[in-house]
């Protein structure tokens, strides 16, 4: 064979090798009726017991029947979840990735995820970080989500990093929801200046939720933070375009 030869079937082969690899690549897309960030605070104010029970709410309420059901009464019988955690201005990490939750094998799957991985940190609380991490996050690995929802839940103000209002009204132009789950904790958010603050719910209503249909819940029992995240998650997933928004969302119980 001449080394012509040699080369063109060389590029050939190379060629043929490139379009098997990119193929795949370019035809990954997965529709799903919602993709979901679930963005946990593990800032300092978050002790141990509080941290297992957030823990746990999600991982529970994943295996519930009710949010299963939510689940496949959508149009394409699926959604997309990745949960971080977060507290300073540049500390947050995925948790879990982008799983895509449509059955009870999957449920249960994405059930033991939540549960395996240790706490991530301690720290300040940075809700505008939180904000700002979850939406680069958003159609990554070929997804494609009727909606967008960030889901924070916390139990202080923002503390450190750009305000909080800042980062959601970005988001909320880029066409992600924010949803707030507020623990209405008795442990003061950390800080040098102790300046006055209005109550948590109020700080939550006015710079954090946002977007068509936000909402936010606010809980001050820790013995129905499960009971709270089932149904949270039961109105994020059947979405509720004419729902509440920033002005008009109201504590709920």
């Amino acid at each position: 064979m001449s080394s012509m030869r040699r080369v063109v079937v060389r590029l050939v082969s190379v060629c043929l090798t490139l379009c098997a690899l990119l193929a795949p690549l370019a035809a990954y897309a997965v529709d799903v009726d919602l993709e979901l960030v679930l963005a946990v605070d593990v800032s300092r104010s978050i002790d141990d017991d509080e941290f297992k029970l957030q823990r746990e709410g999600y991982a529970q309420a994943f295996v519930h029947p009710s949010v299963l059901g939510a689940i496949q009464s959508n149009p394409h019988k699926q959604i997309a979840v990745t949960l971080i955690e977060w507290a300073g201005s540049d500390f947050q990490k995925v948790v879990v990735p982008w799983t895509i939750v449509s059955d009870q094998e999957s449920c249960a799957l994405l059930s033991e995820a939540i549960l395996r991985e240790p706490r991530s940190f301690y720290g300040w609380t940075s809700i505008s970080g939180a904000i700002d991490f979850s939406a680069k996050l958003f159609g990554q690995q070929g997804l494609k989500g009727t909606r967008r929802v960030i889901d924070v839940s916390g139990d202080g103000v923002n503390n450190s990093g750009r305000p909080s209002s800042e980062a959601r009204d970005d988001a909320v132009a880029a066409g992600i929801i924010i949803n707030g789950l507020v623990i209405m904790n008795d442990n003061p958010t950390p800080g040098f200046f102790r300046m006055p603050q209005p109550p948590l719910d109020q700080f939550y209503r006015e710079h954090v939720i946002g977007g068509p249909g936000a909402f936010m819940i606010a809980i001050d029992d820790f013995n129905t933070f499960a009971y709270a995240i089932v149904n949270k998650l039961i109105k994020e997933i059947a979405g509720d375009p004419g729902g509440p928004t920033v002005a008009s969302a109201v504590r709920e119980p």
